[in-house]
């Protein structure tokens, strides 16, 4: 089945797959650390009417397929590759079928620097970019008409280090998003408190990237940049903070970022560890979700207001597990599947698009230590 755009409005309650215009059944994949029990990617079929789950697709022997990225049209598949031991990391392409869920291997290319741990495509579909975590660079991969990848024609190289003497000793790029308009790239770096900027230009001969101006804007000393996420305009951008546990808000303008709130994560006395890692938007615009790690293991709920774009809390729901590294919101919004890494579990909640808070809804899967969520419609 193909986007549900294509069908006409009478038929969409009849065609099977489709639910009043969206897509009801997607695939979801789910990449893990293979340090554990797990093999490698995992696919699901996912009914976003009912929230159920069933196994289609094993991907095995992909070493820590720790993060995904899909081609627009949904044919192909990225992931990194944490090597680990000092190694440099690699990236993975791999062929994906829609109607089975079934991956297929293409080629890997050296991912420029160790510990790759982000991945995002350009909107031309020209190029994937990695952020290499012990690398602390942004690696930029030319991609062929048949979806493989070429070496690495470029890599941002980061400077500079910051107060956290363990984690901030050196560069460490945790991210790469692009602007929603396509022509700025900024890369969230943990362990100098900055996030890069770089303009798009996919002619240019050396390389597609090349620093914005500003180059970076800096965050609080020993924050940690981990992911940013825009709003749909582009005239927000929301950067969750790993090491003090809170979300920074910052307007959007011509690839410029200016903070106007910081608000945290915990609630008002916790003292435990944090480690603060994911945040989305609801499809809806309306709320948005980060998770913590640490001994949190919690969900912030907060609302977005309508006028400013600043947050406030919402509510809280633990994860069900341990070590929620990453989650995911259903395309329509009615669901949020939280990734448990350290429970080998991905736990399904119910979500109120009028409250945006979450519900249990009893329903659990059972995957060696998930990190990633992602899904691809059929």
């Amino acid at each position: 089945m193909n986007q549900a755009k294509h069908v006409p409005l009478f038929l969409l309650m009849l065609v099977p797959g489709v639910l009043q215009g969206q897509v009801r059944y997607h695939h979801l994949l789910v990449g893990t650390y293979t340090s554990g029990s797990s093999e490698g990617i995992y696919v699901y079929r996912l009914d976003t009417q009912t929230g159920d789950l069933v196994h289609e697709f094993t991907m095995a022997g992909v070493e820590n397929p720790s993060f995904l990225a899909v081609s627009a049209n949904g044919h192909y598949v990225y992931s990194v590759n944490e090597l680990g031991g000092g190694k440099e990391g690699e990236v993975s392409a791999f062929r994906f079928d829609r109607a089975n869920g079934k991956l297929e291997p293409i080629n890997k290319q050296s991912s420029g620097g160790g510990a790759p741990c982000y991945l995002t495509l350009s909107r031309d579909g020209k190029f994937l970019f990695a952020a290499n975590y012990s690398g602390g660079n942004v690696a930029v991969f030319p991609l062929n008409p048949d979806g493989s990848l070429e070496p690495a024609m470029q890599v941002m190289q980061h400077e500079g280090s910051s107060i956290h003497t363990q984690r901030q000793e050196g560069p460490h790029a945790h991210s790469v998003v692009f602007s929603p308009d396509g022509n700025f790239l900024f890369a969230g770096d943990l362990g100098t408190d900055r996030i890069y900027t770089y303009h798009y230009q996919p002619g240019r001969p050396n390389g597609p990237l090349s620093p914005a101006q500003p180059p970076y804007v800096s965050v609080e000393a020993g924050g940690g940049p981990r992911h940013l996420v825009f709003n749909a305009e582009g005239s927000l951008a929301y950067l969750v903070l790993e090491l003090t546990g809170e979300v920074g808000v910052f307007r959007h303008g011509n690839g410029v970022l200016t903070q106007i709130q910081q608000i945290p994560l915990t609630a008002p006395g916790f003292t435990g560890q944090s480690g603060a890692a994911e945040v989305r938007i609801s499809p809806d615009g309306q709320f948005l979700y980060a998770s913590n790690r640490g001994e949190a293991n919690e969900l912030t709920i907060y609302a977005i207001d309508p006028r400013s774009g600043e947050l406030r809390i919402a509510g809280r729901q633990s994860t069900l597990g341990k070590t929620p590294r990453n989650f995911l919101i259903t395309p329509e919004g009615n669901f949020l599947l939280a990734a448990n890494q350290d429970s080998d579990q991905i736990v399904l909640f119910r979500r109120d698009p009028e409250t945006g808070q979450l519900t249990q809804t009893g329903k659990t899967i059972a995957v060696g230590n998930p990190v990633y969520l992602m899904t691809v419609p059929f």
